[in-house]
């Protein structure tokens, strides 16, 4: 858990010895000599260990990370070590300890406190082999005020160091850390002002006989104060863990540790004001009699938990007097009568009130399970979290308590307000509040198909599919009715507004719930095995572990059915949902990969339409004039869905757009009659254009998801938004082109809006350009149903004549609104050249390309094309990503994700002419083409020939000053009068056929005796090349100007797919890719072999632990050598769980490193992700995992990026003192 008071450091960076400061200079420190202290310390250091744990998911208030920290042996032949709560954490963790003389060996977490800040580790006595150690004593009674302590830990992460101080108090409030994160509470600390920071967590506080009387906790950075746990509660969780042991003949079995709550937290006041709350004189006096010399207080009722045993019995600002008549400590009583009753007397406002009170088990409020779904962690509301909300005494406000164990009914209560009786269920340890309008599941860590649809971080789910989540087993029952691609409602409720009591008063009357603030959104169930199947992780105390188990019996979720809509019933004997009549408006593919998304209405009892003469309405036309219909098509867009869709044909819902009542187009921005269209500047706008007219129902809107577990090319973002075109649209196909800053790789998840028809549907990635700035994406027109098929357009490509400077053209896109916006612009530069530079985290850049530019535009955020005055496209208008340079020491404190400052785009206008040449081998077919199944299709993929260096122009009166003949002068310039250039070599990309024959610097002036001036004379080059069909044809004879040389050479080319990075390993938590085009631009591969490249890692994995961080190579493991990724799963598989690996990689920069880590395949497998073209759809295999520790392992992918700076504490105080591991650039 990180730290305040302590910025986080790589765990690579710490250093773990442990050193003892130097003896005092030999003055008496009180009545203590400095000999006493050296022999106490002699005693106590070696026992002593340097705790590095993992938390290999996020769970409760603790996020998943790696840090050190601090613990010590309490019990040396049992093997038993003591440190902080927060750093055993209540989820899955791995730690080892390190001694003193750096024997490392591995520990177990056996107990953790479910409130306060203390927790055991178990370890082999057996497995310390090289030193001698003794265990510390407790001693909490010798805690006195002005006692002189040391507290023995690793401070600052750098060493075991001892800091001198002295108890300046023993009744300190417990500090408050975070808002929401872990607090202790129901206890007094100690203070000193001993100044320990980040890695002291866990640190035993000694006195001068070498005894731990407290437990260094937390600390305040601004007053450098110390605050330790007292040790009463500790010494009693010890003996109960030495019982348990012994009655256990072989290893160990979960202690019995009896822990009670009345679900309320108390704070401690002083008498000056317990008399303010109405505590009369007598009681004071009584209770001044009975307690200790010294005491200066009481315990005050600070908050109760609605719904515990507490609630309506006790109030805030009740004053705590007697238990059971007599005067004792309230947490020893509590503890000692879990499931008794006890009499309880409080005085209230001068008043005195007893109660009778049931001790609950706080065990069985404490969390011991969770469930893995899309790599997100869901569980029931914390009871860390409820006593945070102490300001909630409003009975209509309630809060979940968390799961227990029982099955049974436990407590009810009623509503004072409204008069409804409410109970709290259980089920299988998951617990929520079963009322009507109950809260339910808590999102510690979102999923994927949670933040796709933006559901929050530390949300409560209501509903999902329309069934009410009461429970865990509801939201599993739900999932598992699901097909992949399934497009569900979810309700939930932001965490943030749990407390306002409106939300849960308007929940609570049925006639005012849809005041509430539940936010319902869409959620899309995975089409593609981005993650694996979802898992029911239980905690064991016997093992340390948690293991894991299928939270559905099927092991993968059925693909979408192409005839099913979402309501269609479930039925549960042969667990299949049975198919309906297929309404209008259909979102799914014709091969089943997609779930039909829209619904009939209930109003209407039409027949759906029928395509006439089974053509679609709207042929394709690559290029040439638009016909008539085009350029007189500028009816209102009501009247055209109007028309398409019939006055008696089925109503189609949207969830996206809006709805179609009676043929007329309704709700939330949509058109309702012509005079809307015409404010809107839509389809009959005056002061639209014919160009607009033509393009808007070939316009769609773009969004893009990518999976966090397969952020591979070095992709800067999770999401994205954009323009695209429809250039193809047929019966069995829908093509459409856009941008590469919107679908950046293959590895994504699209859906189109389209701007014709109020419908949204899923698309694949089927084509990526090597070398121009666009991607196409394939859909279904099936799924747009017959009036969506019809209304929906192709684009007229337009390549020839290029535009020229001077030319106008018209503008065109579409607002996030899918609103249609036009322009009409003038072409300054038709053939400008990018030069846009290598990002820090190398990911696509456009390169060897001319871009058109304008005069003016919609700004950098707005794409679309560029047309003619009849609607024919030109160009696209398309985003560019890029990286502008900042300061370097600003730079490190940027997090890689979407509003990194350093991330910029700005729009250039891409010529269609390779758009349209693509698209007519996708369509006709490519001779000798990787195949890709299309919506039930295989198509020949086209392949492109390209020359893999990067080049750039330069003017030929430069290039004269450097030596270039007056010959070759004149003939570039007869060749391109305008621009008179020259192309010169930048680099030549690594593992290229270039790479060694072209040079840097070289200038081109031919290919083949044909003088060469500009970019797409190269690839006209490179396409006749491949015309010849011949392998040695392919090669270029390329004439250059060399250090003042004309020489001719034979320059071969290289081939490219369109389909981009393929396949990914995701070992030890880091994901592995061959380098990618823009690693490769960088121009260097290691010498070794090349080997693999590391894209990105993942919080609380064992490269996180061990820091092997993104932007460098593997190039061996355990001495073998790693040139691609099928070598690297060949070797990697001889390793076994728990073993060592030694790796040695290579960065970015250049420079070699050796590493060792330790294998974790209980908590990360090793598995790929590959795309099967046959199906068309991302495939995963686990390639090894511990099968001995559970049956179905699985990799969690986190979908956060790694902060670099922690949040600012809460009023200055440290949330204990364990290190986080700091952050590198491509974590997730």
């Amino acid at each position: 858990m990180a730290t305040e008071s302590v910025a986080a450091l790589p765990l690579s960076k710490a250093v773990l010895s442990m050193e003892i400061d130097p003896p005092g200079n030999g003055a008496v420190l009180g009545n203590v000599a400095p000999e006493d202290w050296r022999n106490a310390l002699n005693k106590v250091v070696p026992a002593v260990v340097v705790l590095r744990t993992t938390a290999t998911r996020a769970f409760d208030t603790e996020a998943a990370g790696a840090s050190y920290a601090t613990g010590f042996v309490v019990d040396k032949s049992r093997g038993i070590l003591l440190t902080n709560r927060h750093v055993v954490r209540p989820g899955p963790i791995v730690a080892e300890a390190m001694f003193l003389n750096r024997e490392e060996i591995p520990v177990y977490p056996v107990y953790r406190d479910p409130v306060h800040d203390f927790g055991f580790l178990q370890f082999d006595p057996g497995a310390v082999q090289f030193m001698e150690y003794e265990e510390i004593p407790l001693a909490p009674e010798a805690a006195t005020v002005g006692l002189e302590i040391r507290v023995v830990g690793n401070d600052s992460g750098e060493k075991v160091s001892i800091l001198a101080g002295t108890l300046a108090r023993l009744d300190r409030d417990a500090p408050h850390y975070k808002k929401d994160g872990y607090n202790d509470f129901n206890t007094f600390y100690m203070q000193a002002a001993s100044g320990t920071k980040g890695g002291s967590s866990g640190s035993p506080v000694i006195d001068c006989k070498g005894r731990a009387v407290a437990l260094n906790a937390g600390s305040k950075s601004a007053s450098a104060s110390a605050f330790f746990l007292p040790l009463e509660r500790v010494v009693r969780a010890l003996k109960s863990l030495q019982q348990t042991k012994d009655e256990s003949k072989v290893g160990w079995r979960p202690a019995s540790i009896p822990r009670g709550t009345l679900q309320m937290t108390y704070v401690h006041k002083g008498y000056d004001e317990t008399r303010r709350l109405g505590l009369k004189r007598d009681t004071e006096q009584t209770v001044r009699e009975a307690s200790p010399a010294g005491e200066t207080g009481m315990l005050v009722v600070d908050s109760v938990v609605p719904g515990g045993p507490a609630h309506k019995q006790l109030e805030p600002g009740d004053v705590l007097v007697r238990v059971n008549g007599e005067f004792l400590k309230l947490e020893t009583l509590l503890d000692d009568n879990v499931g008794k009753d006890f009499e309880l007397e409080v005085e209230r406002g001068g008043l005195t009130v007893n109660v009778t009170l049931k001790v609950q088990d706080l065990h069985s409020i404490t969390p011991s399970h969770f469930l893995e779904v899309s790599g997100g962690v869901l569980h029931a509301l914390s009871y860390q979290q409820v006593p945070s909300a102490k300001q909630l005494q409003n009975p209509n406000v309630l809060l979940l308590d968390r799961h227990g164990t029982s099955a049974s009914l436990v407590d009810s209560f009623t509503s004072l307000n409204l008069g409804r009786t409410f109970s709290l269920s259980r089920y299988n340890g998951w617990s929520a509040c079963a009322f009507h309008y109950p809260l339910h599941l808590f999102v510690v860590l979102r999923s994927y198909m949670l933040s796709r649809a933006g559901v929050p971080k530390h949300a409560i789910i209501k509903k999902m599919a329309g069934e009410e989540i009461l429970k865990l087993e509801n939201f599993i029952a739900v999932y598992a009715k699901l097909a992949r691609g399934a497009r569900v409602p979810l309700e939930f409720q932001s965490y943030a507004d749990r407390h306002r009591s409106k939300i849960l008063i308007y929940s609570l009357l049925p006639n005012l719930a849809s005041r509430a603030c539940f936010q319902s959104v869409l959620v899309t169930i995975d089409r593609h095995e981005w993650y694996a199947p979802p898992l029911i992780y239980t905690r064991n105390d016997a093992t340390g572990l948690w293991h894991s188990k299928p939270a559905i019996p099927c092991p993968s979720i059925s693909p979408a059915s192409p005839n099913i809509p979402l309501d269609a019933p479930y039925d549960e004997k042969t667990e299949t949902i049975e198919p309906t009549s297929s309404p209008v408006g259909e979102a799914g593919a014709a091969d089943g990969d997609v779930l039909r998304a829209s619904v009939a209405s209930k109003e209407s009892g039409g027949t759906s339409p029928t395509l006439q003469g089974g053509e679609v309405v709207g042929a394709v036309a690559l290029d040439g004039q638009p016909t008539e219909a085009d350029i007189g098509r500028v009816e209102p867009k009501r009247r055209r869905v109007q028309e398409l869709v019939g006055d008696d044909a089925t109503t189609i819902t949207d969830n996206a757009s809006g709805r179609v009542e009676g043929g007329t187009l309704s709700a939330r921005g949509t058109v309702e009659s012509t005079q809307t269209v015409d404010e809107r500047g839509g389809a009959h706008g005056s002061s639209a254009s014919l160009a607009e007219h033509v393009i808007e129902p070939t316009l769609v809107m773009i969004e893009v998801h990518i999976p966090p577990s397969a952020m591979l090319d070095g992709v800067h973002s999770q999401h994205f938004f954009g323009t695209g075109l429809i250039v193809h649209h047929s019966q069995d196909l829908g093509l459409v082109v856009v941008d590469k800053n919107t679908v950046a790789i293959s590895v994504s998840d699209v859906m189109l809006a389209f701007a014709a028809y109020p419908m949204e549907i899923p698309a694949e990635v089927v084509f990526l350009h090597p070398v121009h700035n666009f991607a196409i994406v394939a859909y279904d027109p099936s799924a747009l149903g017959p009036a969506g098929a019809a209304a929906v357009k192709a684009a007229v490509l337009l390549p020839e004549p290029a535009l020229r400077r001077g030319d106008s053209v018209y503008l065109v896109g579409l607002s996030r609104s899918l609103q249609a916006t036009s322009r009409k612009s003038v072409v300054t530069n038709p053939g400008a050249a990018l030069n846009v530079g290598a990002a820090d985290c190398p990911r696509y850049r456009a390169m060897n390309m001319e871009v058109i530019e304008l005069d003016t535009d919609f700004g950098h955020a707005f794409s679309g094309v560029l047309a003619d005055e009849l609607g024919r496209v030109q160009a696209l208008w398309g985003s560019f990503s890029t990286q502008w340079g900042i300061d370097e020491d600003f730079y490190i404190q940027v997090k890689y994700g979407d509003s990194s400052p350093e991330d910029h785009q700005f729009v250039r206008g891409i010529p269609v002419y390779p758009v349209s040449e693509v698209v007519e081998k996708i369509i006709n077919g490519c001779e000798g083409g990787p195949p890709l199944l299309m919506n039930g299709l295989t198509r020949s993929m086209p392949l492109i020939r390209i020359l893999e260096v990067e080049l750039y122009p330069t003017l030929l009166s430069k290039a004269r000053s450097f030596g270039l003949s007056d010959k070759w002068v004149q003939a570039l310039v007869k060749k391109d009068p305008v621009r008179r250039q020259v192309l010169r070599v930048k680099g030549c990309l690594a593992g290229s056929k270039a790479e060694g024959i072209l040079e840097q610097g070289d200038m081109l002036l031919a290919i083949s005796g044909e003088p060469v001036t500009c970019f797409r004379d190269v690839e006209n080059a490179c396409q006749r090349a491949d015309a010849s069909h011949d392998e040695a044809g392919a090669a270029l004879k390329v004439t250059v100007f060399r250090q003042g040389v004309e020489m001719e050479l034979l320059v071969e080319t290289d081939v490219r797919d369109g389909f981009g990075t393929t396949r990914m390993v995701n070992w030890a938590g880091c994901v592995i890719q061959d380098p990618h085009p823009a690693v490769r631009a960088l121009g260097f591969l290691p010498e070794e072999g090349h080997g693999v490249y590391v894209a990105r890692w993942c919080q609380g994995s064992p490269v996180h632990r061990y820091g092997l961080y993104a932007l460098q190579w593997i190039v061996e493991v355990n001495g073998r050598p790693t040139p691609d990724l099928q070598t690297f799963i060949e070797v990697t598989e001889d390793s076994e769980h728990g073993a060592f690996v030694r790796v040695k990689t290579v960065h970015l920069n250049g420079k070699p490193r050796v590493l060792t880590l330790k294998q974790d395949l209980h908590y990360w497998p090793t598995w790929e992700l590959r795309l099967d073209c046959g199906t068309a759809t991302w495939r995963r295999r686990t390639i090894k995992s511990n099968t001995n520790l559970q049956n179905s392992p699985v990799q969690r992918e986190q979908d956060s990026i790694v902060l670099l700076q922690p949040e600012p504490p809460v009023n200055g105080e440290s949330e204990g003192n364990s290190s986080e591991g700091g952050a590198e650039p491509g974590s997730e």
